[in-house]
């Protein structure tokens, strides 16, 4: 990931729960959606048209990102399981 050109101004902060859930809505005319759905709020990730190799780069980068959030969440995961059976 890059370094960021411009200081952040704001941040929103979304905590997972049950009702937590992702959802890609593909069409046929049109780029995806990418529904990151929190119950109340919900973020939807698209691309204008045409698609760009920068939205290829960006999608690559955010599943890159994911991925590597889902293992470090499972080591988490693992690492307290470990400490709970120790206890």
């Amino acid at each position: 990931m890059t370094r960021r050109r411009t200081p952040r101004t704001s941040v929103i902060r979304l905590t997972t729960g049950q009702a937590a859930r992702t959802l890609r809505h593909p069409y046929s005319l049109h780029p995806p959606i990418l529904a990151l759905d929190f119950g109340a709020t919900s973020v939807l990730i698209t691309m204008a048209e045409p698609v760009t190799v920068d939205d290829l780069k960006f999608a690559r980068q955010l599943a890159c990102e994911a991925s590597h959030f889902v293992l470090t969440l499972e080591r988490r995961f693992g690492q307290a399981d470990d400490q709970r059976a120790a206890a």
